[in-house]
This record gives structure tokens, C-alpha cells and sequence, in this order.
């Protein structure tokens, strides 16, 4: 993860070693079950996201975690395959959306694996009779992601509609600029809007954040009141993550400086700032299975 995110310590953290309440192989309970897919931030793993989907699977939801491969740090494929790799790593040494081309090709190759997972999502619940992990039912199924996981999976909402509702967390909804300076094309998704629930959440410390609301103004402006809009204080962009709880753990240990803390998650407190991600996003999708939207 050092390779991806500056600040972060490349000796003295055993991030294979960090514990969690998730387990592997548990038995999945007989019955019907809400589904809600998480795409992760550029060059972040699927593991990233493990404080939320434990929270989320705690009140009853199934959620799927994608891995992006080429995109992740590194994915690890179940079987080989003649021409492919193992282990793929993230072909990222920066941030994806400073090459235009670049940005496009992940937004579009993100979609596109979040709309297999949904594929492969319905054959497991026709061979299981719709129990389980196929339980989406007639409200469809939730989709959230962390910045270029927030954009595809409001990019998503909008292709597909087998997914009723979606989070964003600082995800951009248009192209990066080009060459000239001038700002990228918007998305379908914000330059035509949305007919279903769209939660829409930023923070005051993101160094973007005067880019990220010009297609975020779009959206809102082009979706009949279905959009709503959050901003989290003394917060910085990886504060939807797990660095959100381990960064500050880091910076206690002498592994990682305070400016380099702020510039991931924020001076926030991680018992403010864990409990208050989760609640938000739960609450949004509590409400959209409950038909308040």
C-alpha cells in the first residue's frame, strides 16, 4: 500500500496481521437478503473497506467487496490461465485521473465489473432458488464506492437498473481535463441525472473538492430532488476507508508524521469519524429498502 499512498510507513506495519470481526467461510443463513456491492478507491483493495462491511453485514446485508484487477494493489486470481498472471498488481504510480485517457479507461473498466458481479450475482441466486447473496428483491441491489468506486457505482446506477440506490463518497462524475485545462465531459450520470436514491458524500479536506462539485451540482440539478448531498469536517479523503481507524494508530506509533495523517483521513478522531461512516451509509440504505425515498 506504500506503493499507492504517500505517508504511509514502509517498514514497522504488518498489514497482513490486522484483525477485523469478519471471518472466513462462515455459514450464510437460509432466507432472503439484501445485496449491497462495494467497488474501493483507485489502487485500493477490496480488504480496504472492511469496517463498513462489517457494520453492514452486522444489521443483515450481504455485501459483495470487488477487487478491480489491474486496478487493486494486487489481485490474486483463483486459477491460472494461459497468458495471465497469477497475482495482477495496480498499473498505478499516481493518481489516475492526472492522465485523462487513463481515468477513462478505469471508469469504464469498473462499470463494466460491477455490472459482471450483478451478472454473476443473479446466477447464484437462480441456482440457489433466490436465497442468500441473490435475496436483492424487488427494490434491486445497493451500490457504494470511494472515489473512483463512488463513480462507478453511480455510473452503474445509471446503466443498470437492477441497482435501486447508490453512495458516492468523493467520487468524480466527470472526465478528468485534458491536455488544455479545460474540464472534462460529464458523465451520463450527471449530465442527465438519476430516478433513484443517490447519497452524495465529500469531505472539507479533500484538495478536490472545488473540481468534484462541478459534476456533483449537475447531478442534483438533473435529478428531480433524488440526489442528497453530505460533507464530513476536519476529514480528508481516505476517511471512508480503514485508514480512517489504523492511520491514527500509526501516527501514535511514530510510524507516520501528523501532516501525513491529515492529508489521508483528517485530524478527526477515528471514534467519531468510524462510527459516523457507517451509520451514514447504513441509514441511507435502511432508508431506501424501507421506501422512504
Amino acid at each position: 500500500m506504500p506503493l499507492v499512498r504517500p505517508g504511509l510507513p514502509r517498514v514497522g506495519a504488518n498489514w497482513a496481521g490486522t484483525a477485523t470481526h469478519a471471518y472466513v467461510g462462515a455459514p450464510v443463513l437460509g432466507g432472503r437478503w439484501p445485496v449491497l456491492v462495494y467497488s474501493p478507491g483507485g489502487g485500493d483493495p477490496r480488504g480496504l473497506g472492511t469496517c463498513v462491511a462489517e457494520e453492514l453485514a452486522s444489521w443483515g446485508w450481504v455485501v459483495v467487496c470487488v477487487d478491480h484487477p489491474g486496478d487493486a494493489v494486487a489481485v490474486e486470481f483463483p486459477g491460472d490461465r494461459v497468458g495471465r498472471e497469477r497475482v495482477r498488481t495496480t498499473v498505478f504510480r499516481g493518481d489516475p485521473r492526472a492522465d485523462a485517457g487513463v481515468f477513462r479507461t478505469m471508469v469504464g473498466a469498473r462499470v463494466a465489473d460491477v455490472r459482471f458481479v450483478l451478472d454473476e450475482l443473479g446466477s447464484f441466486a437462480a441456482g440457489r432458488g433466490g436465497d442468500a447473496a441473490g435475496g436483492g428483491g424487488a427494490r434491486g441491489v445497493g451500490g457504494y464506492g470511494h472515489s473512483a468506486g463512488g463513480t462507478a457505482a453511480a455510473q452503474a446506477m445509471y446503466e443498470d437498473r437492477r441497482i435501486g440506490a447508490a453512495v458516492n463518497w468523493e467520487g468524480f462524475l466527470d472526465q478528468a481535463p485534458g491536455a488544455s485545462g479545460r474540464p472534462g465531459e460529464l458523465l451520463p450520470v450527471a449530465r442527465c441525472g438519476v430516478d433513484r436514491p443517490l447519497l452524495l458524500v465529500g469531505t472539507d479536506g479533500f484538495a478536490g473538492r472545488e473540481e468534484l462539485g462541478r459534476s456533483w451540482s449537475a447531478v442534483r440539478a438533473h435529478s428531480g430532488g433524488r440526489v442528497r448531498q453530505r460533507r464530513f469536517a476536519d476529514a480528508a479523503h481516505w476517511v471512508f476507508t480503514d485508514y480512517a481507524a489504523m492511520v491514527p494508530q500509526l501516527q501514535t506509533a511514530g510510524l507516520m508524521s501528523a501532516e501525513a495523517r491529515k492529508g489521508l483521513v483528517g485530524s478527526v478522531a477515528p471514534e467519531v469519524s468510524v462510527p459516523e461512516v457507517r451509520r451514514s451509509v447504513r441509514r441511507f440504505f435502511e432508508g431506501w429498502r424501507l421506501g422512504w425515498w
